[in-house]
Parts: C-alpha cells; sequence; structure tokens
C-alpha cells in the first residue's frame, strides 16, 4: 500500500528474486520502485546475474516479496501437532489440535518450520523410530543452526508463550497452550542479523 487505505496482493517470489536480494545490503527505502544497483558482488554470482549481457536491476517492491519469502523459509513456525500429514502424502490442518499442554508449550523441539524439511531427510533410521510420521515430518527448531537462535518466553503469567528469532530480529511467534491460538508478526528491518553466531 502507497497510502495505507488501498491494498494490493504482492506477485509470488520467484527463485531469481531471491538469489537477487540476497545480493542486497542495507534497509528498505519505502519507494517500490526504487531500482537498486549492485555493488558488492562476488565473482561467481557477477557472472550468474549478469549471463545476459544486461546489467539486471531489481526493485523495491521484488526484494521486499523475496525478502518475505526468506523469512518465512526460514522462521515461519508452527507447533507440533498442528498439521497432520496423511498416509497419501497431503500435508492439512489438523482439526483435532487442542494445543501444545504447558509443558511441550516451553520446549524448542514443540514448534516446527513450516516448510520442506532439510534436516529430516538426514536422520538416521534410529533417530526416525521415534518419531511419529503424520505428525513429526517438519523440521524442529531445536536443531536450528546457529544453537540458541530462538528465545522462549512466558508471558500474562505464563498463559502465553513467545517465541523470538535471533536470526531474523523482529519475528514473535506466539501460542496459547491448550488452545488452538497460534500464529507469528513480523516487525523488523527487513536485514538478516548475521552477526548472530558471533554473539551467541
Amino acid at each position: 500500500s502507497l497510502n495505507c487505505v488501498e491494498w494490493s496482493l504482492l506477485p509470488p517470489a520467484t527463485e531469481e528474486m531471491v538469489a537477487q536480494a540476497e545480493q542486497l545490503k542495507g534497509r528498505f527505502q519505502g519507494d517500490p520502485s526504487f531500482e537498486y544497483e549492485y555493488t558488492e558482488i562476488n565473482a561467481g554470482d557477477a557472472e550468474r546475474l549478469f549471463e545476459d549481457g544486461k546489467e539486471p536491476m531489481i526493485k523495491e517492491e521484488s526484494r521486499l516479496v523475496a525478502t518475505i519469502e526468506q523469512i518465512d523459509r526460514a522462521v515461519g513456525i508452527i507447533p507440533r501437532g498442528a498439521f497432520v500429514k496423511t498416509p497419501l502424502g497431503s500435508v492439512c490442518e489438523n482439526r483435532n489440535f487442542e494445543g501444545l499442554s504447558l509443558t511441550e508449550a516451553k520446549k524448542l523441539s514443540s514448534y516446527f518450520h513450516f516448510t520442506e524439511p532439510v534436516n529430516l531427510k538426514n536422520k538416521t533410521l534410529l533417530e526416525k523410530a521415534d518419531l511419529d510420521p503424520s505428525t513429526d515430518f517438519l523440521d524442529s527448531l531445536e536443531h536450528d543452526i546457529p544453537q540458541g537462535s530462538w528465545t522462549v518466553q512466558l508471558e500474562k503469567g505464563g498463559t502465553v508463550v513467545v517465541l523470538r528469532s535471533l536470526l531474523w530480529l523482529g519475528l514473535t511467534f506466539y501460542h496459547v497452550p491448550m488452545t488452538k491460538q497460534y500464529g507469528y508478526v513480523y516487525f523488523g528491518t527487513g536485514e538478516k542479523n548475521l552477526d548472530l553466531p558471533f554473539m551467541l
């Protein structure tokens, strides 16, 4: 939105948009039509980006779309059991999900990345033996690298569990134990905290 009254949907992100946006540093300008110039690109990325002969330009609108996609992939999370995988392989919302218990809600292992699993495929058969294939089909937060990239806090006298990402500062996830209420919101600068490994 340019006036906070009329709103429109952003176009879907492509892999090319994400690759271009990853090369940009600094904060957003606030103008969707602003065009970024590539100033610091290594040789490998330059060859890939300049292969058609003309210098590529990325508009702020495209960078915004790509950044939202990056944030969703990296820190978009759900509580364990909120979604289930059917025997045919499709994933759907679990109508029987009544929330995590307070004890479970305090553990990082009770939350999953809501994206295609990466670490799960690398687990041994022995590690997979304890997992329930209908609920444990996504990557758990407890194995995120670097270790300690999430904080878990209790708010409102222990009635709300809040997780915050230290990798994407401004991402806050909440869950009310024993209820279906959960969600996440991002209020940040759109910059990844690349200094996190040195801060832990």
